[in-house]
């Protein structure tokens, strides 16, 4: 079986049942992530731009504590609560992406676990090297 270490940058409760982000040989998998501040609240409530952005915050801690950054994102999956101004995460996402941007998919669900959430993220990242 590949290594397999958590990445849990920031405060991180042990009763959780999942990692942030787990890295297996040179991948990383972000886990879903909605747009809640380290009080677990949600930042931008009715403002998926906004919560678009606090998402990428939050990658941006768990990408640099795996040594990587938003160039090693090879796919993202978001998940929508409602397709009113999805359109405009585009902008967001031009903010911490560059050609070639990552393989992308977008879904519309029918809620997500976080009250007020308007959109959920994952990811999946190619380390440039092995890491013990």
């Amino acid at each position: 079986m590949p290594i397999r270490d958590a990445i849990t940058p920031g405060p991180w409760s042990q009763r959780l049942t999942y990692s942030p982000a787990l890295r297996v040989g040179n991948l990383l998998f972000i886990s879903g992530t909605t747009a809640t501040d380290d009080a677990r609240r949600i930042v931008g409530v009715g403002d998926i731009v906004a919560q678009t952005r606090q998402i990428f915050r939050k990658f941006a801690r768990i990408l640099e504590a795996a040594g990587a950054g938003f160039d090693n994102i090879v796919e993202t999956t978001d998940y929508f609560l409602t397709l009113a101004d999805y359109e405009k995460t585009a902008e967001a996402r031009r903010e911490v992406f560059r050609p070639p941007y990552p393989a992308a998919t977008g879904v519309q669900v029918a809620g997500l676990i976080r009250p007020d959430a308007l959109i959920e993220i994952k990811a999946i990242a190619v380390l440039d090297a092995l890491r013990a």
